[in-house]
């Protein structure tokens, strides 16, 4: 069952929403750089 040459007999043990993936990677990177432009604002801030 598990032959590499029928991949339609590979059941996905895991199957996952692979848009909402994408959707939290791009929303959870952009968060990042979000609280570092804001900490680089407060710093800039505060030593100006």
């Amino acid at each position: 069952m598990s032959d590499p040459k029928h991949p339609e007999l590979h059941l996905n043990e895991e199957p996952r929403n692979d848009l909402m993936d994408v959707a939290l990677g791009f929303g959870g990177f952009f968060a990042v750089l979000m609280i570092i432009f804001i900490i680089g604002v407060i710093i800039k801030l505060v030593i100006g």
